[in-house]
Protein backbone atom coordinates (compact mmCIF):
# COMPACT_ATOMS: atom_id res chain seq x y z
CA UNK A 1 0.00 0.00 0.00
CA UNK A 2 1.59 3.27 -1.13
CA UNK A 3 0.15 6.53 0.14
CA UNK A 4 0.92 8.98 -2.64
CA UNK A 5 -1.35 11.83 -1.56
CA UNK A 6 -2.31 13.50 1.72
CA UNK A 7 -4.53 11.31 3.86
CA UNK A 8 -6.18 11.73 7.23
CA UNK A 9 -7.14 8.54 8.97
CA UNK A 10 -6.00 5.55 10.94
CA UNK A 11 -5.55 1.82 10.66
CA UNK A 12 -6.99 1.32 14.12
CA UNK A 13 -8.15 -2.23 13.46
CA UNK A 14 -4.66 -3.45 12.68
CA UNK A 15 -1.90 -3.40 15.30
CA UNK A 16 1.63 -3.61 13.95
CA UNK A 17 4.42 -5.06 16.10
CA UNK A 18 6.79 -2.13 15.44
CA UNK A 19 7.76 0.70 13.08
CA UNK A 20 9.77 -1.50 10.73
CA UNK A 21 6.78 -3.74 10.09
CA UNK A 22 4.72 -0.67 9.25
CA UNK A 23 7.28 0.47 6.67
CA UNK A 24 7.49 -2.99 5.12
CA UNK A 25 3.72 -3.09 4.71
CA UNK A 26 2.94 0.49 3.67
CA UNK A 27 6.12 2.02 2.13
CA UNK A 28 4.53 5.44 2.74
CA UNK A 29 5.41 8.67 0.98
CA UNK A 30 3.69 10.70 3.71
CA UNK A 31 4.76 10.90 7.37
CA UNK A 32 3.24 8.32 9.67
CA UNK A 33 2.10 8.77 13.26
CA UNK A 34 2.64 5.66 15.37
CA UNK A 35 0.35 5.46 18.39
CA UNK A 36 0.98 3.28 21.45
CA UNK A 37 -2.21 3.09 23.51
CA UNK A 38 -0.56 0.83 26.09
CA UNK A 39 2.04 3.52 26.85
CA UNK A 40 -0.56 6.23 27.45
CA UNK A 41 -2.64 3.88 29.60
CA UNK A 42 0.40 3.01 31.70
CA UNK A 43 1.24 6.68 32.28
CA UNK A 44 -2.36 7.43 33.27
CA UNK A 45 -2.47 4.55 35.74
CA UNK A 46 0.80 5.77 37.24
CA UNK A 47 -0.58 9.26 37.94
CA UNK A 48 -3.98 7.97 39.06
CA UNK A 49 -2.35 5.63 41.56
CA UNK A 50 0.74 7.49 42.75
CA UNK A 51 0.05 11.23 42.65
CA UNK A 52 -1.23 12.17 46.15
CA UNK A 53 -4.24 14.03 44.82
CA UNK A 54 -6.24 14.52 41.65
CA UNK A 55 -4.69 14.51 38.16
CA UNK A 56 -6.24 16.66 35.41
CA UNK A 57 -5.07 15.91 31.87
CA UNK A 58 -3.98 19.10 30.07
CA UNK A 59 -5.87 18.55 26.82
CA UNK A 60 -3.82 21.03 24.79
CA UNK A 61 -0.85 18.64 24.87
CA UNK A 62 -2.70 16.19 22.64
CA UNK A 63 -6.47 16.47 22.07
CA UNK A 64 -6.83 13.18 20.17
CA UNK A 65 -10.26 11.68 20.96
CA UNK A 66 -8.71 8.22 21.04
CA UNK A 67 -6.18 9.38 23.62
CA UNK A 68 -8.85 11.07 25.73
CA UNK A 69 -10.74 7.79 25.89
CA UNK A 70 -7.61 5.83 26.81
CA UNK A 71 -6.85 8.20 29.68
CA UNK A 72 -10.44 8.05 30.94
CA UNK A 73 -10.43 4.25 30.83
CA UNK A 74 -7.16 4.28 32.81
CA UNK A 75 -8.35 6.43 35.69
CA UNK A 76 -8.11 10.08 34.58
CA UNK A 77 -11.51 11.66 35.27
CA UNK A 78 -10.69 15.40 35.24
CA UNK A 79 -9.57 17.43 32.22
CA UNK A 80 -7.88 20.82 31.97
CA UNK A 81 -9.47 22.55 28.99
CA UNK A 82 -8.12 25.84 27.64
CA UNK A 83 -10.72 26.86 25.05
CA UNK A 84 -14.39 26.42 24.32
CA UNK A 85 -13.40 24.12 21.45
CA UNK A 86 -11.63 21.85 23.92
CA UNK A 87 -14.65 21.99 26.23
CA UNK A 88 -16.91 20.84 23.38
CA UNK A 89 -14.48 18.14 22.29
CA UNK A 90 -13.97 16.54 25.69
CA UNK A 91 -17.64 16.76 26.58
CA UNK A 92 -18.55 15.01 23.31
CA UNK A 93 -16.04 12.20 23.88
CA UNK A 94 -16.37 11.89 27.66
CA UNK A 95 -19.84 13.03 28.76
CA UNK A 96 -19.18 12.22 32.43
CA UNK A 97 -15.76 13.87 32.71
CA UNK A 98 -15.15 16.83 35.02
CA UNK A 99 -13.98 19.77 32.93
CA UNK A 100 -11.94 22.63 34.39
CA UNK A 101 -11.53 25.78 32.27
CA UNK A 102 -8.00 26.67 33.36
CA UNK A 103 -7.09 29.37 30.82
CA UNK A 104 -6.90 32.63 32.82
CA UNK A 105 -8.22 34.79 29.96
CA UNK A 106 -11.51 33.72 28.37
CA UNK A 107 -14.27 35.34 26.35
CA UNK A 108 -17.56 35.95 28.11
CA UNK A 109 -19.36 33.79 25.54
CA UNK A 110 -16.96 30.89 26.17
CA UNK A 111 -17.54 31.12 29.93
CA UNK A 112 -21.30 31.29 29.44
CA UNK A 113 -21.43 28.26 27.11
CA UNK A 114 -19.04 26.25 29.28
CA UNK A 115 -21.11 26.91 32.41
CA UNK A 116 -24.69 26.68 31.12
CA UNK A 117 -24.32 24.18 28.27
CA UNK A 118 -21.47 21.91 29.36
CA UNK A 119 -21.72 22.04 33.15
CA UNK A 120 -18.27 23.53 33.77
CA UNK A 121 -18.01 24.96 37.28
CA UNK A 122 -14.24 25.40 37.65
CA UNK A 123 -12.54 28.44 36.13
CA UNK A 124 -9.13 30.02 36.63
CA UNK A 125 -8.32 33.73 36.69
CA UNK A 126 -5.46 36.08 37.47
CA UNK A 127 -7.09 39.54 37.50
CA UNK A 128 -10.06 41.32 39.05
CA UNK A 129 -11.33 41.98 35.51
CA UNK A 130 -11.47 38.25 34.73
CA UNK A 131 -13.22 37.61 38.04
CA UNK A 132 -15.90 40.16 37.17
CA UNK A 133 -16.26 38.63 33.70
CA UNK A 134 -16.81 35.13 35.12
CA UNK A 135 -19.40 36.38 37.60
CA UNK A 136 -21.28 38.35 34.93
CA UNK A 137 -21.20 35.53 32.37
CA UNK A 138 -22.70 33.01 34.79
CA UNK A 139 -25.72 35.11 35.87
CA UNK A 140 -28.86 33.16 35.00
CA UNK A 141 -31.89 34.39 33.07
CA UNK A 142 -33.51 35.49 36.32
CA UNK A 143 -30.56 37.75 37.11
CA UNK A 144 -29.21 35.52 39.86
CA UNK A 145 -25.47 35.08 40.31
CA UNK A 146 -24.07 31.55 40.27
CA UNK A 147 -23.70 30.00 43.72
CA UNK A 148 -21.60 26.99 42.68
CA UNK A 149 -18.51 28.55 41.09
CA UNK A 150 -15.20 26.84 41.80
CA UNK A 151 -12.61 29.52 41.12
CA UNK A 152 -8.82 29.18 41.01
CA UNK A 153 -6.53 32.18 41.31
CA UNK A 154 -3.38 31.65 39.25
CA UNK A 155 -0.21 32.81 40.95
CA UNK A 156 2.88 33.78 38.99
CA UNK A 157 5.86 31.63 39.92
CA UNK A 158 9.39 31.07 38.65
CA UNK A 159 10.17 28.87 35.64
CA UNK A 160 13.91 28.82 36.28
CA UNK A 161 14.03 25.03 36.65
CA UNK A 162 12.00 24.31 33.51
CA UNK A 163 13.20 23.81 29.95
CA UNK A 164 10.39 26.04 28.63
CA UNK A 165 9.30 29.06 30.64
CA UNK A 166 5.65 29.81 31.35
CA UNK A 167 6.34 32.65 33.78
CA UNK A 168 5.64 35.74 31.71
CA UNK A 169 2.13 35.44 30.27
CA UNK A 170 -0.15 34.46 33.16
CA UNK A 171 -0.33 34.75 36.92
CA UNK A 172 -0.97 37.43 39.51
CA UNK A 173 2.14 38.80 41.20
CA UNK A 174 2.62 37.85 44.81
CA UNK A 175 2.25 41.50 45.87
CA UNK A 176 -1.26 41.62 44.38
CA UNK A 177 -2.39 38.08 45.17
CA UNK A 178 -3.95 38.68 48.58
CA UNK A 179 -6.48 41.22 47.36
CA UNK A 180 -7.48 39.02 44.43
CA UNK A 181 -7.85 35.96 46.68
CA UNK A 182 -10.05 37.94 49.07
CA UNK A 183 -12.26 39.23 46.26
CA UNK A 184 -12.58 35.79 44.69
CA UNK A 185 -13.46 34.20 48.02
CA UNK A 186 -16.51 36.49 48.22
CA UNK A 187 -18.12 35.00 45.09
CA UNK A 188 -16.67 31.49 45.00
CA UNK A 189 -18.31 28.47 46.55
CA UNK A 190 -14.87 26.83 46.43
CA UNK A 191 -11.53 28.63 46.17
CA UNK A 192 -8.27 27.30 44.80
CA UNK A 193 -4.77 28.55 44.10
CA UNK A 194 -2.99 27.33 40.98
CA UNK A 195 0.35 27.91 39.27
CA UNK A 196 2.60 26.50 36.55
CA UNK A 197 6.35 26.04 37.04
CA UNK A 198 7.02 25.76 33.29
CA UNK A 199 7.26 22.86 30.87
CA UNK A 200 9.69 20.01 31.54
CA UNK A 201 10.72 20.95 35.09
CA UNK A 202 13.96 19.09 35.72
CA UNK A 203 13.95 19.12 39.51
CA UNK A 204 11.26 18.74 42.20
CA UNK A 205 12.62 21.90 43.81
CA UNK A 206 10.65 23.89 41.21
CA UNK A 207 7.49 22.98 43.13
CA UNK A 208 9.04 23.79 46.50
CA UNK A 209 9.64 27.37 45.43
CA UNK A 210 6.15 27.70 43.97
CA UNK A 211 4.43 26.27 47.04
CA UNK A 212 6.33 28.71 49.24
CA UNK A 213 4.76 31.50 47.19
CA UNK A 214 1.37 29.92 47.75
CA UNK A 215 2.08 29.90 51.48
CA UNK A 216 2.94 33.60 51.47
CA UNK A 217 -0.11 34.57 49.40
CA UNK A 218 -2.56 32.57 51.50
CA UNK A 219 -1.11 33.81 54.78
CA UNK A 220 -1.43 37.43 53.72
CA UNK A 221 -4.95 36.98 52.31
CA UNK A 222 -6.26 35.19 55.40
CA UNK A 223 -8.89 33.25 53.44
CA UNK A 224 -9.94 29.60 53.44
CA UNK A 225 -8.36 27.69 50.55
CA UNK A 226 -10.15 24.56 49.33
CA UNK A 227 -7.65 23.41 46.70
CA UNK A 228 -4.05 23.85 45.56
CA UNK A 229 -3.27 23.01 41.94
CA UNK A 230 0.45 22.57 41.22
CA UNK A 231 -0.17 22.64 37.47
CA UNK A 232 1.94 20.82 34.93
CA UNK A 233 5.65 20.74 34.28
CA UNK A 234 6.15 17.04 35.04
CA UNK A 235 8.92 15.93 32.69
CA UNK A 236 9.49 13.16 30.20
CA UNK A 237 12.79 11.70 28.97
CA UNK A 238 14.56 13.24 25.97
CA UNK A 239 18.20 13.27 24.78
CA UNK A 240 20.15 15.39 27.24
CA UNK A 241 17.19 15.61 29.63
CA UNK A 242 17.17 12.88 32.28
CA UNK A 243 14.82 13.88 35.09
CA UNK A 244 14.64 12.29 38.54
CA UNK A 245 11.89 9.72 39.13
CA UNK A 246 8.41 11.23 39.21
CA UNK A 247 7.88 9.72 42.65
CA UNK A 248 10.40 12.28 43.94
CA UNK A 249 8.25 15.10 42.58
CA UNK A 250 5.12 13.63 44.15
CA UNK A 251 6.79 13.20 47.54
CA UNK A 252 8.11 16.77 47.65
CA UNK A 253 4.77 18.21 46.56
CA UNK A 254 2.85 16.16 49.11
CA UNK A 255 5.06 17.16 52.04
CA UNK A 256 4.94 20.88 51.23
CA UNK A 257 1.22 20.81 50.49
CA UNK A 258 0.52 19.28 53.91
CA UNK A 259 2.37 22.17 55.57
CA UNK A 260 0.31 24.92 53.92
CA UNK A 261 -2.14 27.07 55.95
CA UNK A 262 -5.22 25.77 54.14
CA UNK A 263 -8.45 23.95 54.97
CA UNK A 264 -7.98 20.57 56.64
CA UNK A 265 -9.90 18.90 53.79
CA UNK A 266 -8.30 20.91 50.96
CA UNK A 267 -7.63 19.02 47.75
CA UNK A 268 -4.34 18.70 45.88
CA UNK A 269 -4.47 18.82 42.08
CA UNK A 270 -1.99 18.63 39.24
CA UNK A 271 -2.30 19.12 35.47
CA UNK A 272 0.08 16.77 33.62
CA UNK A 273 0.13 17.08 29.86
CA UNK A 274 3.50 16.02 28.50
CA UNK A 275 3.98 13.37 31.19
CA UNK A 276 0.75 11.61 30.22
CA UNK A 277 1.03 11.69 26.45
CA UNK A 278 4.66 12.09 25.32
CA UNK A 279 5.15 8.33 25.11
CA UNK A 280 1.88 7.82 23.24
CA UNK A 281 3.13 8.77 19.76
CA UNK A 282 6.17 8.77 17.54
CA UNK A 283 6.65 9.84 13.94
CA UNK A 284 8.06 7.98 10.94
CA UNK A 285 9.57 10.23 8.26
CA UNK A 286 11.11 9.53 4.87
CA UNK A 287 14.35 11.06 3.62
CA UNK A 288 13.74 12.74 0.27
CA UNK A 289 17.24 14.16 -0.22
CA UNK A 290 20.61 14.26 1.50
CA UNK A 291 23.00 17.22 1.24
CA UNK A 292 26.10 16.58 3.33
CA UNK A 293 24.86 16.23 6.90
CA UNK A 294 21.48 17.78 6.09
CA UNK A 295 18.45 15.60 5.41
CA UNK A 296 15.33 16.73 3.59
CA UNK A 297 12.39 14.90 5.18
CA UNK A 298 8.60 14.88 4.75
CA UNK A 299 7.61 16.52 8.05
CA UNK A 300 9.00 19.53 9.83
CA UNK A 301 8.54 22.88 11.54
CA UNK A 302 4.95 23.31 10.36
CA UNK A 303 4.11 19.74 11.24
CA UNK A 304 4.85 17.50 14.20
CA UNK A 305 8.41 18.86 14.58
CA UNK A 306 7.44 22.38 15.66
CA UNK A 307 9.40 22.09 18.93
CA UNK A 308 12.46 20.69 17.18
CA UNK A 309 12.50 23.73 14.90
CA UNK A 310 11.37 26.60 17.07
CA UNK A 311 12.68 25.81 20.55
CA UNK A 312 15.58 23.50 19.67
CA UNK A 313 14.01 20.49 21.38
CA UNK A 314 15.91 17.24 20.86
CA UNK A 315 14.07 13.99 20.24
CA UNK A 316 15.32 10.39 20.18
CA UNK A 317 15.61 8.91 16.69
CA UNK A 318 16.12 5.44 15.23
CA UNK A 319 16.87 4.33 11.68
CA UNK A 320 14.37 1.86 10.26
CA UNK A 321 16.87 0.08 8.01
CA UNK A 322 17.26 -3.55 9.01
CA UNK A 323 20.92 -3.90 8.08
CA UNK A 324 22.65 -0.97 9.77
CA UNK A 325 22.96 -2.21 13.34
CA UNK A 326 26.41 -1.35 14.63
CA UNK A 327 27.12 1.09 11.79
CA UNK A 328 28.90 4.38 12.46
CA UNK A 329 26.59 7.29 13.19
CA UNK A 330 26.83 11.05 12.85
CA UNK A 331 24.84 14.17 13.65
CA UNK A 332 22.36 15.40 11.07
CA UNK A 333 20.17 18.46 10.74
CA UNK A 334 16.85 18.26 8.88
CA UNK A 335 14.81 20.40 6.52
CA UNK A 336 11.05 19.89 6.40
CA UNK A 337 8.99 19.58 3.21
CA UNK A 338 7.74 23.16 2.81
CA UNK A 339 9.37 25.83 0.68
CA UNK A 340 10.20 27.93 3.77
CA UNK A 341 13.82 28.23 4.98
CA UNK A 342 12.47 28.39 8.53
CA UNK A 343 11.37 24.77 8.09
CA UNK A 344 14.64 23.64 9.63
CA UNK A 345 15.49 21.45 12.62
CA UNK A 346 19.09 21.74 13.83
CA UNK A 347 18.85 18.60 15.94
CA UNK A 348 21.23 16.96 16.13
CA UNK A 349 19.52 13.84 14.84
CA UNK A 350 21.97 10.99 15.43
CA UNK A 351 21.59 8.55 12.53
CA UNK A 352 23.68 6.07 10.52
CA UNK A 353 26.34 7.72 8.37
CA UNK A 354 25.07 5.90 5.28
CA UNK A 355 21.50 7.24 5.44
CA UNK A 356 20.26 8.43 2.05
CA UNK A 357 17.17 9.39 0.06
CA UNK A 358 14.46 6.75 0.29
CA UNK A 359 15.37 5.67 3.84
CA UNK A 360 13.03 6.01 6.81
CA UNK A 361 13.66 6.85 10.43
CA UNK A 362 11.49 7.14 13.52
CA UNK A 363 11.37 10.19 15.81
CA UNK A 364 10.20 9.33 19.31
CA UNK A 365 8.34 11.04 22.16
CA UNK A 366 6.12 13.19 19.95
CA UNK A 367 2.83 12.43 21.66
CA UNK A 368 3.03 15.73 23.55
CA UNK A 369 2.48 18.81 21.39
CA UNK A 370 4.12 17.30 18.29
CA UNK A 371 1.20 15.53 16.68
CA UNK A 372 -1.20 18.16 18.07
CA UNK A 373 0.57 21.04 16.31
CA UNK A 374 0.57 19.82 12.70
CA UNK A 375 -0.64 22.43 10.24
CA UNK A 376 -1.58 22.29 6.55
CA UNK A 377 0.96 24.91 5.45
CA UNK A 378 1.96 24.28 1.82
CA UNK A 379 -0.47 21.38 1.86
CA UNK A 380 1.84 19.12 3.89
CA UNK A 381 -0.31 18.55 6.98
CA UNK A 382 -2.09 15.19 6.78
CA UNK A 383 -0.64 11.99 8.15
CA UNK A 384 -1.84 8.45 8.57
CA UNK A 385 -2.02 7.18 12.16
CA UNK A 386 -1.34 3.52 12.90
CA UNK A 387 -1.16 1.54 16.13
CA UNK A 388 1.99 -0.30 17.16
CA UNK A 389 2.59 -2.68 20.05
CA UNK A 390 6.26 -2.07 20.83
CA UNK A 391 7.64 0.15 23.56
CA UNK A 392 8.31 3.89 23.15
CA UNK A 393 11.96 4.87 22.74
CA UNK A 394 12.04 6.25 26.28
CA UNK A 395 9.79 5.70 29.28
CA UNK A 396 9.39 6.84 32.86
CA UNK A 397 6.88 4.11 33.59
CA UNK A 398 8.28 0.70 32.59
CA UNK A 399 10.21 0.28 35.83
CA UNK A 400 13.51 -0.45 34.07
CA UNK A 401 14.96 3.06 33.99
CA UNK A 402 18.08 3.80 36.04
CA UNK A 403 17.86 6.71 38.45
CA UNK A 404 20.03 9.40 36.77
CA UNK A 405 21.16 10.66 40.19
CA UNK A 406 22.84 7.35 41.01
CA UNK A 407 26.51 7.13 40.08
CA UNK A 408 28.76 4.11 39.86
CA UNK A 409 31.60 6.30 41.17
CA UNK A 410 30.50 6.73 44.76
CA UNK A 411 32.85 6.50 47.70
CA UNK A 412 31.11 5.25 50.81
CA UNK A 413 32.02 7.07 53.96
CA UNK A 414 31.64 5.05 57.15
Amino acid sequence: MVLSKPFWGSLALHIYPDARSVIRDLSPDEPLILNRPHAAARAARFFAKKFPGKSLYAVKANPSPELLQILWDSGITHYDVASIAEVRLVRSVLPDATLCFMHPVKTASAIREAYFTHGVKTFSLDTHEELAKIVAATIDEDGKEAADLRLCVRLRVSSEYAELSLASKFGVDLADAAALLQATRQVADWLGVCFHVGSQAMTPFAYVQALERVRAAVAEAGVVIDMVDVGGGFPSVYPGMEPPPLEDYFDVIDRHFEALPIAYNAELWCEPGRALCAEYSSLVVKVEKRRGNELYINDGAYGALFDAAHVGWRFPVASLLCDNDGEAVEDFACYGPTCDDADYMAGPFVLPSSIRAGDYFEIGMLGAYGTAMKTAFNGFGPALAVTVADEPMESLYRGDRSDPRVSDNVVSLR
